[in-house]
């Protein structure tokens, strides 16, 4: 065993001291994925605590993407890193000292996400179809791109960039929610828009690339097709409608057809028509809407001849409310009359009679045997009437019958209705010898309807026997004529008479008409036999033109004569024309038209009263007609045409004036309407001869442009308009859609094939040339169609964002107040693609006043044109407000597919130039300024104005100056004055100041305020004005005070500052000092006057202090009163001494020797009681200073101590305890002293307190500088430091001490 341990020795001590190999101490590292190539991925580092020269290598199946230095271990990158393909890597790395054998371990690399991949869109294309109803906020679509990246990078947002059709209301149509869902954010309507195009942007939440921040984004489209739905109601074409027929017309005669439509283009759902009256003779067919008639048709029996029928028109479904689909309109039917009565006979009398009764055939009446020939039949009312209208109506009468011939009718011929009389023809014959009754038949024959034609009426006339000697008139017949409508009294004839053989009271002869009915038309005077007219309202030869009287003359023996009146009334021109029928004719265009205008003149016929004329009146289209003015035959002078015609219905409304020739002149207008019928008879119309459109590659689905065609034809359905690609190379990678754009104007929306993708580079050709063609869907004829040429070109994509040349972005130079209008600045940008489409859009607006933001009051006052221009928006650019405006903008190339389509943003500065167009403005005065005039020199400011000019340079530059100066006076007297005032104008920050100064010496006396005005001119043309009054306020010298000073003139002057600043203290008024001087005279008194001050106490608002009111004040504070004491205040009087008259002083002078004779009686009874008390009082006052002598200062407690009261230092002691006095000193005590004045006494309000002035209590004693008890008491209440108290006597009166 040992020598085997000697062997193994050697080998254990080479362990031992051998060297040991290096090792690495990482096991994974971090590489980002954007490392460019060449870059350091990694640092390999291993330890080898020999120190020996370490190398590196790395292997393994991924370790291509790398390269290591092998002295460095340095890992740069070879190949192009993608964490979306391999997130994570693993190689050996190794190294080698050189000694060892090579140690080699796995390493992990963990590639580093960054932010390079786009959101993708996944399952394109997007399209769908959505119902018109959609609901608000319904989701109609969801969208869903995914991005690869992780993190932030990886969520994506949505936003919709681009809606087609692009209007303001489409942009605000739909909005995209976080997860993709397109929401409908109002309503859809198939009639404004068939089809839209959402862009789509998907941008992530954006990271790091390349060590910037980076947001990545792409785009698709969404193609929504809205669906149609019956939301509306149908419409009816060319109403409203009208129409005739003839009466008692066949059954299922047509009358018109009326047509609907669907307004729902894409449903055309199935229309039935039907009529909503009760109870006409008039059916419509339910698919057709053809009216026709389904029941006899009689006009006569008919409330009206003109029918309104109203027809509905329903569609088959039911609309999306589930309610009925329907519209009416009216149709008006004229029913035309036919001959079809016969005439009747009717008991009665006109105009009171009831043709709805039953006619009659029998009629009696009575006359005188062997009447005048003309003579009617009494007591006889025949009317005759035909219902039919117009000449229908028209019929002849005449007699038949055995007594036929001795009668004749009248009138023979009758219109309508009339009148019918029996008139004896043949005197002889009517004989009542031969025959006591006579019988004929009055035959009524309409002789246009041969079918039943006649009426007969029999007639029993019951004949009068008459007697002899009758009076007699010269002829059997008069013939007399009167006007129609003559007033009552007019004198027909003025005497018609007869003769009578007989004498005396026989041959007195009265005279009476007969008929009786005659008589409420015409009298006779009884006596002279003059025919006068009674009530002339009943003489209208319209309706009877001729009347038969029977005018008797009776004599005294009731014998009778008689005579006939024929009177014809004469014809005046009181019938307008009256129009016959209604006119509304319906013709198809392209024809012409004749119609009669039938109208009758109820005048005289024969006379220029009832001849008629025609004329058509000055409208939109007389001229497109002419008319005979003879026959009222009217036609078209050309064949018509709807399409020149603005009327939505297709009407034209002609007015044609009928009138007579009568005197004054007569007419009545009618309205014809011609209602043209659109016939499809224009071909589609392309807006433009060609088209041009470019559209990106590789884009299914997207909009590649819109074509618009127009067809002329007025009517929905003959203009609508459908388009279609025709067949040919190419034509199948693009569809075409129809759209509604207005009556007559369709577009086609040219875009991809979704299912297709156009590549650019694997075309040989980069352009399609399609023919679109445009068909009329109503047209009958195949070849009513248009075509056009349409080239598409495939466009490249666009990569290169634009740039805005910096020679356009120069300052713009814009004055205010809209003094420029329109265009002011143009910029220019550049794109170095070739496809390039550039618009400018405006980012933000920012205003500035100077250095500082003028918030938004200049954002609507510029506009940028998509083109780059720069416009003037407002009106309202005002200098004052913003001086200037930054135009944030930038390009963008519409073209641009990838990459970044906008440029850099940039500024554009306008500078707004100012305008002289403020007025300046006085600054609100918020004191009130106040004038002593004693004390106010010239040059003295006495007031201040301040006013501003919002304008700059010149402009706003003010200049002061004083327009008037008028005195107020208390007593209300006004008084101007000039020059006494002047105003200095000093510049300063943003305003003017004028110092309205002193201008010549003002008068002390006057009493009131000045009213100043002062006026404010700016400086340049046109120059603008203001105007404020300034009240100053004038102290007159009634408020000087006279201040009273112990001390000298030169010391009051140096304590003039602190004693002003104890009166305003005390006053809180201002202090004005006129003047302050020696005294030479005053009172006698131990604390004499040596110097006057004389001042005013006024206020802020202009009231002063007189002396009275300002002593009270003081005196009111305790320690200003002590510091005026201290500063010398002796005496506080008025400014002047009224001098008192010799008469005052006399009174004053007797009254005094009796007051003074009083006080001395009082005096010396008072002086012997009061001896006694005052040597006690004395004693005890030595005695405290005795006590004094004791105590030391600092042992005294200190208190109040008031002279005059019985407060006490120390208890048992008086005011002076803690003073070191000489006992020996006299304290002056002497009551009867008269020579003494008070020591506490305010005589001539003589002010006394203790002051600060200390005595030098070091000298061991007092130092008097007068043997009075004065100065030793001043000196004791000195002491008393710590409490500083004024002693006032508010009455002035003098109190002891």
């Amino acid at each position: 065993m040992a020598w085997r341990s000697l062997v193994l020795l050697p080998f254990l001590l080479a362990a031992v001291s051998g060297n040991t190999v290096p090792f690495f101490n990482m096991t994974f590292v971090y590489v980002p994925e954007d490392l460019e190539l060449g870059q350091q991925a990694f640092q390999l580092t291993a330890t080898d605590i020999d120190g020996d020269t370490l190398t590196y290598s790395i292997s393994g199946p991924e370790a291509f993407y790398f390269s290591v230095d092998p002295q460095t271990g340095n890992v740069t990158l070879r190949y192009s890193l993608d964490r979306e393909l391999q997130a994570r890597l693993t190689i050996t790395v190794s190294v080698f000292d050189g000694i060892n054998d090579a140690v080699s371990r796995k390493l992990t690399i963990i590639v580093e996400d960054r932010n390079d991949n786009a959101p993708v869109f996944q399952h394109l294309p997007y399209e769908t179809i959505i119902p018109e109803d959609a609901k608000l906020d319904s989701i109609i679509y969801t969208v869903f791109a995914n991005d690869s990246d992780t993190g932030n990078a990886s969520k994506v947002n949505y936003s919709i960039e681009e809606v087609i059709p692009d209007s303001t209301k489409n942009r605000w149509l739909f909005y995209i929610l976080a997860n993709g869902s397109v929401v409908l954010n109002g309503s859809l309507d198939y009639a404004k828009n068939t089809f839209y195009q959402l862009k789509i942007l998907a941008k992530d939440g954006g990271g790091m690339l390349h060590n910037v921040l980076t947001f990545q984004q792409s785009s698709t489209y969404l193609s929504l097709t809205v669906r149609d739905l019956p939301n509306l109601d149908p419409r009816f074409l060319n109403d409203p409608y009208s129409g005739s027929v003839p009466e008692n017309c066949a059954l299922g005669t047509i009358v018109l057809t009326v047509t609907a439509m669907d307004r729902d283009t894409g449903v055309n759902d199935e229309i039935s028509y039907s009529i909503t009256n009760a109870s006409v003779p008039f059916a419509i067919s339910a698919t057709t809407g053809t009216i026709t008639v389904s029941g006899p048709l009689d006009r006569e029996q008919l409330p009206s001849e003109e029918v309104l029928l109203e027809v509905m028109a329903r569609e088959k479904d039911l609309d999306i409310h589930n309610k009925v689909a329907q519209a009416s309109t009216l149709v008006a039917i004229m029913v035309t009359d036919v001959n079809d009565n016969k005439p009747q006979f009717y008991h009665c009398s006109l105009p009171s009679c009831n043709f709805s009764a039953g006619a009659q055939n029998n009629f009696r009446g009575i006359i005188v045997e062997h009447s005048s020939s003309r003579l009617p039949v009494s007591n006889l009312s025949i009317v005759a009437h035909d219902p039919d209208k117009s000449i229908n109506s028209n019929y002849e009468l005449y007699l038949q019958g055995p007594n036929a011939s001795a009668f004749t009718v009248s009138p023979p011929k009758i219109v309508g209705t009339g009148e019918v009389q029996l008139l004896v023809q043949d005197p002889s014959s009517v004989d009542y010898e031969i025959s006591h009754v006579m019988v004929v038949q009055i035959i009524a024959n309409d002789t246009g309807n041969p079918t039943d034609c006649c009426s007969t009426a029999t007639v029993t006339i019951s004949l009068i026997d008459s007697n002899d000697h009758t009076p007699e008139f010269p002829q059997s017949t008069y013939n007399l004529s009167v006007m129609e409508n003559s007033p009552a009294g007019t004198i027909i004839s003025p005497n018609i008479t007869a003769y009578d053989p007989d004498s005396g009271v026989l041959g007195q002869i009265t005279y009476q008409l007969l008929p009786e009915s005659i008589l409420k038309i015409f009298t006779v005077n009884t006596t002279t036999g003059a025919v006068l007219v009674r009530n002339g309202s009943f003489l209208d030869r319209e309706t009877r033109s001729i009347y038969y009287a029977n005018l008797q003359a009776k004599d005294g023996g009731n014998l009778v004569g008689t005579t006939v009146l024929e009177i014809t009334v004469l014809d005046d021109n009181d019938m307008a024309p009256v129009i016959t029928g209604s006119y509304f004719i319906s013709v198809e265009e392209g024809q012409n038209i004749t119609t009669q205008i039938q109208a009758i003149d109820n005048d005289e016929p024969g006379n220029r009263n009832s001849e008629l004329g025609f004329k058509i009146l000055p409208g939109p289209f007389s001229d497109k007609f002419t008319i005979n003015a003879v026959t009222g035959e009217m036609h078209s002078k050309e064949p018509l045409d709807r399409e020149a015609l603005e009327d939505e219905r297709g009407q034209m409304v002609v007015t044609v004036e009928v009138y007579d020739h009568g005197v004054p002149q007569l007419s009545t207008s009618v309205n014809v309407t011609i209602t043209v019928g659109d016939m499809n008879d224009n071909a589609p119309m392309f807006l433009n001869q060609s088209y041009e459109f470019s559209v990106f590659e590789d884009s299914p689905g997207s909009l590649v442009g819109e074509v618009e065609a127009t067809d002329a034809d007025r009517t929905e359905i003959n203009s609508r308009i459908s388009f279609l690609l025709q067949r040919g190379s190419g034509s199948s990678n693009f569809l075409i859609r129809s759209s509604y754009l207005g009556p007559g104007h369709y577009g086609g929306q040219l875009s991809v094939d979704p299912d297709m993708s156009l590549d650019y580079d694997t075309l040989q050709q980069k352009f399609f040339s399609l023919v679109v063609l445009a068909e009329n869907t109503a047209a009958e004829n195949v070849g009513d169609t248009a075509n056009v040429s349409v080239v598409v070109h495939i466009l490249d994509i666009n990569d290169e964002p634009p740039t805005i040349l910096p020679a356009s972005l120069q300052d713009v130079t814009v004055s205010e107040n809209g003094t420029q209008q329109g265009l002011v600045h143009t910029l220019v940008a550049s794109d170095p693609d070739t496809n390039s489409s550039l618009v400018f859009e405006e980012l933000a607006v920012a205003c500035f006043k100077g250095a500082s933001s003028a918030g938004e009051v200049c954002w609507d006052w510029f506009v940028l044109a998509p083109n780059g221009s720069v416009l003037v928006n407002s009106s309202d650019i005002d200098y004052e407000l913003c001086d200037r405006v930054v135009l944030t903008l930038r390009a963008e190339d519409l073209y641009t597919k990838k990459g970044n389509r906008y440029s850099q943003n940039e500024t554009l500065r306008i500078l707004i130039t100012d305008v002289n167009d403020n007025t300046p403005h006085f600054l609100p005065i918020l004191e009130t300024f106040v004038v002593v005039p004693e004390i106010s020199p010239v040059d003295l400011q006495v007031a201040t104005v301040k006013a501003t000019d919002a304008d700059s340079g010149l402009k706003g530059t003010i200049t002061f100056s004083i327009v008037s100066v008028v005195l107020m006076e208390d007593n209300g007297v006004s008084r101007p004055f000039e020059n006494l005032f002047k105003v200095v104008t000093t510049p300063e920050q943003d305003s003017y100041v004028g110092s309205i100064q002193v201008a010549s010496n003002l008068d002390g006396s006057l009493k009131g305020q000045y009213q100043v005005t002062v006026e404010a001119r700016d400086g340049e043309a046109p120059v603008h004005t203001a105007q404020t009054v300034l009240n100053i306020f004038a102290v007159d010298q009634s408020y000087r005070v006279r201040l009273q000073f112990v001390t000298t003139v030169d010391e009051v002057q140096s304590n003039s500052e602190n004693i002003k600043v104890a009166l305003t203290t005390a006053t809180k008024a201002g202090v004005y000092v006129v003047a302050i001087r020696s005294v030479e005279d005053t009172r006698a008194s131990k604390a004499e006057a040596k110097s006057v001050m004389e001042a005013y106490f006024v206020y802020s608002n202009g009231t002063a202090l007189d002396v009275n009111q300002l002593s009270v004040l003081i005196q009111s504070d305790p320690l200003v009163l002590a510091e005026l004491v201290n500063l010398g205040l002796a005496i506080i009087g008025p400014g002047e001494v009224v001098k008192p008259t010799r008469e005052t002083e006399l009174i004053g002078i007797i009254a005094g020797l009796a007051v003074f004779l009083l006080i001395f009686i009082l005096i010396m009874t008072l002086v012997l009681v009061l001896t006694t008390r005052s040597y006690k009082r004395k004693l005890s006052a030595m005695k405290a200073l005795k006590v004094a002598t004791t105590f030391s200062p600092a042992m005294v407690q200190q208190g109040a101590g008031i002279p005059g009261t019985n407060q006490y230092n120390a208890e048992g002691a008086n005011p002076m305890l803690n003073l070191s006095l000489d006992p020996s000193h006299d304290l002056g005590f002497h009551e009867d002293s008269s020579s003494v004045a008070s020591i506490n006494s305010l005589d001539e309000n003589t002010v006394n307190a203790p002051g600060d002035n200390h005595l030098k209590a070091k000298q061991g004693k007092a130092q008097p500088t007068d043997p009075t008890d004065e100065e030793v008491l001043v000196a004791a209440l000195n002491l008393k430091e710590p409490t500083k108290t004024a002693y006032v006597n508010t009455t002035f009166t003098t109190t002891d001490l």
